[in-house]
């Protein structure tokens, strides 16, 4: 799947994003304002999808001036629906989160980060997950649990896990410069411990 665009999950048409991205904030939108924020497509295009759902009731409009204004309409009987799917990314993290806290020996941290974090991710990205394994553990516990957070996260994206695994030692072995390091630490998305413990890490001098 594609987190950047949630709603193709069901229709892989323009609705789905025009949906989303009313869903995802409580405001006006007019289609001007709907076009760049969703990017390659005409404005009349929008205007089309949004006429759609002010007839099936989802969205609202309200003539502002010139121009028309456009809600998402949370009363709706499918809003809650529609507001599931819109805010799938928010839901993987708390997922993902939850996971890693039920492991027998869960990591020191870990972290989201790549294409995914970033929102640039297409339907075939991996999800790149940093990973800092405690310095004493079991390979085969750990990769007991590396594995079963492998396959649950295929299962509820479709999409590859990656993992890139370091020991605490093995981190502050490294320099923090590295262009990885500097990905998670400028975007990273913290799904266990604390992301101050990391740039701790790596900045410590021996």
């Amino acid at each position: 799947m594609d987190f950047t665009r949630p709603l193709a999950t069901v229709t892989p048409t323009l609705d789905g994003g025009v949906l989303a991205a009313l869903a995802r904030a409580e405001a006006n939108f007019t289609t001007g304002q709907l076009r760049r924020l969703l990017g390659d497509h005409s404005e009349e295009g929008i205007r089309r999808v949004l006429r759609r759902l002010v007839e099936q009731g989802i969205v609202t409009s309200e003539r502002v001036g010139n121009a028309f204004a456009y809600r998402f309409n949370r009363e709706h009987l499918a809003a809650d629906h529609v507001l599931g799917l819109a805010h799938l990314f928010e839901d993987f993290l708390f997922r993902l989160s939850g996971l890693l806290g039920q492991w027998k020996v869960p990591p020191v941290y870990a972290a989201v980060f790549g294409s995914v974090a970033r929102r640039s991710m297409t339907n075939s990205s991996d999800i790149d997950l940093f990973v800092v394994r405690p310095d004493a553990v079991a390979d085969e516990i750990w990769d007991f649990q590396v594995a079963g957070c492998v396959d649950q996260v295929a299962k509820w994206t479709g999409n590859d896990l990656r993992l890139l695994e370091f020991t605490g030692a093995e981190l502050r072995a490294r320099s923090a410069g590295e262009p990885v390091f500097r990905d998670v630490v400028a975007h990273g998305l913290t799904v266990a411990g604390q992301r101050t413990w990391l740039i701790r890490q790596l900045t410590r001098k021996e």
